[in-house]
């Protein structure tokens, strides 16, 4: 794989990310990147709650201790969009991405997101008060369109590397599906015709096998790690070892326990008492996946008894077979 360059910015790898809201938080990218110096993407952060100075919000951009994260902020209103970006900036931010992409109906609601699709014209305005706000670069994140009857991601490509967009990430979904049915990666190859710039392939990416294939068929750069990487943090480690002609070595069971305990320490530590162990029992659920009854442990979590952080590290341990 060639090197990706966004802007000034070189990557050492390319295997990415994805920005998830509730999961890609400071605790989850720590653990990540033990695996590798991947760029990472912040939750979605919404642009209003960042200039009303939200705490909580405030707190998800703050990227000062946190290199190579790039912070992905979502609205519909330019003068709002940059405002945010100029705060994420004075907040440490190396890289700033806007979302084009999500389906959710809140957002899209709110005429952010996805919606911004069916807009070319404040799509583009929002680009372009973006990036003239920072001195920093600026990517897109986006689907192939917002249904099959107006698939304009090439399109959009086209005007984003116009306005100085770096870098563009497809995921290969329509809004119209959500996460429904299967990524098309060969469409995503429109988009490569139509710039110059890196191009991102997103969706349905979950294992070495088909980030490569996503790369074949859409011609893109590289891949952008989603859903995939919960409760696997290695899992960038394997495709970015597999895509660089690297031996992929399997981590010992030993090692894949220790980066599930780390992980619910660093969100035990890093939240408040009132929240913390409530997101540290998510965290958990997510390690269960694939393990020998994991539908009993999580069963278990749902226990209002299961009240402590002792409780979570007993039960993980049950989990590794180390009781």
């Amino acid at each position: 794989m060639k090197q990706i360059c966004i802007g000034n910015i070189t990557l050492n790898s390319s295997v990415i990310l994805a920005p998830m809201a509730g999961v890609t938080d400071y605790p989850f990218r720590q653990i990540v990147r033990r695996f590798g110096n991947f760029l990472m993407y912040s939750e979605m952060i919404a642009s209003y709650a960042a200039i009303r100075d939200v705490h909580k919000t405030r707190n998800m951009m703050d990227t000062r201790n946190d290199p190579l994260t790039a912070v992905q902020l979502v609205g519909a209103e330019p003068k709002v969009m940059a405002e945010a970006a100029k705060l994420s900036y004075d907040l440490g931010a190396k890289i700033l991405d806007i979302n084009m992409g999500c389906p959710v109906r809140k957002i899209v609601k709110s005429e952010a997101g996805s919606a911004l699709m069916k807009n070319e014209k404040l799509a583009s305005e929002i680009i372009k008060s973006v990036v003239e706000s920072v001195p920093i670069p600026v990517t897109l994140k986006i689907r192939l369109g917002w249904d099959n009857d107006h698939l304009n991601a090439p399109n959009i490509a086209h005007i984003a590397e116009d306005l100085g967009i770096k870098m563009i990430t497809v995921h290969g979904r329509t809004r119209a599906q959500l996460y429904s049915g299967k990524s098309d990666w060969k469409y995503i190859s429109k988009v490569k015709e139509k710039i110059n710039i890196p191009l991102i392939v997103n969706g349905d990416i979950v294992s070495i096998e088909t980030a490569k294939q996503a790369l074949i068929e859409s011609g893109a750069d590289g891949v952008m790690i989603g859903r995939a990487s919960l409760g696997k943090p290695w899992l960038l480690k394997y495709i970015d070892d597999a895509l660089s002609n690297r031996e992929v070595i399997e981590i010992s069971n030993e090692e894949k326990y220790n980066t599930a305990k780390n992980n619910i320490q660093c969100v035990l530590d890093y939240y408040p008492a009132n929240i913390n162990r409530t997101l540290a029992k998510k965290t958990l659920m997510y390690y269960c996946k694939g393990h020998y009854n994991a539908t009993k442990y999580r069963s278990l979590m749902s226990n209002p008894e299961i009240n402590t952080s002792q409780d979570l590290f007993n039960i993980l341990d049950k989990l590794y077979d180390r009781l």
